[in-house]
């Protein structure tokens, strides 16, 4: 077992537990560096996911910061999605060049956040009006691509439901918190549903007892102050360099 990635993931969790992601992307980016088989990067990469933001989810829905009515909307459309896009049987190399792309522009998405929601016409501080069909092609469609590639989504879905100021930061943590932890789940089975599953016991084992680490550490000492803006920046840039390194490798 290679303990420089123990450390990536335990660093990942420690990390994105603190601003209540899974860090699911960031998994497939440095597993992606690696020369693992394919299949096995997004069996890993959920497991991981739903270890990190359990613990969040719960705090989350006990604190009163999920709206279940607003949220249920996005997760009855994105789970069936996330499930069916587990199931795409991608060649290797596509498979790798939709990767590239999710990393990219999740790193873009994530660099222009702040800029996006400055520009959009409404007020930060107005709430969206709950619209359970938007709410639910949100979802839907996040979800299909959250399956495909191996992730939970939130990586999209909170700059989204900052950038249109869906509801308060909080509602948006934890929506997102049990967003992911739903559809990581939902992908999770569509591979296990399947008959060239790709599973390596051991690995999943250490990686998943190190994020449980990372993942319990950061969310109770706050990564000693880190502001969620730089935890941010660090995933965009990441992600945008494993993305730009898979597309210049399987397109060039």
């Amino acid at each position: 077992m290679d303990y420089e990635l123990i450390f990536f993931f335990f660093a990942i969790a420690f990390l994105y537990s603190s601003v209540g992601f899974g860090g699911g992307s960031s998994y497939l980016a440095i597993l992606s560096l690696y020369s693992f088989e394919y299949r096995l990067l997004r069996t890993i990469a959920l497991v991981c996911n739903l270890i990190v933001v359990s613990g969040g989810t719960y705090l989350f829905a006990k604190q009163g910061h999920i709206k279940w009515k607003k949220t249920l909307p996005l997760v009855l459309v994105s789970v069936p999605l996330a499930f069916l896009g587990t199931r795409i049987p991608f060649k290797e190399n596509v498979f790798f060049i939709i990767l590239g792309s999710t990393l990219a522009v999740a790193g873009i998405i994530m660099l222009l956040e702040d800029y996006l929601r400055k520009a959009s016409i409404e007020k930060t501080s107005k709430e969206k009006k709950d619209m359970p069909i938007v709410n639910g092609a949100i979802g839907g469609g996040i979800g299909l691509l959250a399956g495909s590639v191996g992730i939970g989504g939130g990586i999209f879905l909170s700059p989204l439901l900052h950038i249109i100021h869906w509801d308060k930061a909080k509602t948006i943590a934890g929506t997102a918190s049990f967003f992911i932890l739903i559809n990581s789940a939902s992908g999770l089975a569509g591979q296990l549903s399947q008959d060239n599953l790709a599973f390596d016991f051991e690995m999943i084992l250490y990686l998943g007892l190190s994020v449980l680490v990372g993942g319990q550490l950061g969310s109770r000492l706050s990564v000693f102050k880190l502001s969620q803006k730089k935890v941010k920046m660090l995933t965009a840039l990441l992600v945008l360099f494993a993305g730009g390194r898979l597309l210049l490798k399987y397109l060039v």
